[in-house]
């Protein structure tokens, strides 16, 4: 019993620290979306490259935000699917961009680690959850 109060607990965590660190990053973008090109040295020109930071990393991010706390509450094997999927992605693109332009700067190289990490969590997560569903049957 108190593994799967322990299981429930780290997947809940998991997934509210997914939802939050996007949605931080959502309403960052809202506000200032200069200020989220600012962390890559990227200077935004026109209100077409402001309007385009808003909606990917302000909307989707907000969507994704609003996905996986409807996720935390509900199904918590799903929400861990998606946090993989999702920080899976993110270090899959920093590992393109290593192979296809070459070697990341600090930031990407701190962010490759955090995604890799919380990827591997969540797949780790997900496989104890999805076991445990398949001994209860």
């Amino acid at each position: 019993m108190k593994q799967h109060k322990l299981l429930r607990i780290s997947s809940a965590t998991l997934i509210g620290f997914s939802a939050f660190s996007i949605l931080m990053v959502s309403l960052m973008a809202f506000q200032n979306p200069q200020a989220v090109m600012d962390l890559v040295q990227v200077k935004l020109t026109n209100n077409d490259a402001f309007s385009s930071i808003r909606g990917v990393y302000g909307g989707v991010g907000l969507t994704i935000f609003i996905s996986l706390v409807y996720l935390a509450f509900r199904d918590h094997t799903r929400g861990l699917a998606f946090a993989s999927i999702l920080w899976g992605s993110y270090a899959l693109s920093r590992l393109m961009t290593i192979s296809l332009e070459g070697p990341l700067g600090a930031f990407g190289q701190q962010w490759l680690m955090i995604e890799s990490i919380l990827c591997i969590a969540a797949v780790t997560l997900l496989i104890i959850r999805v076991k445990l569903q398949e001994a209860k049957r």
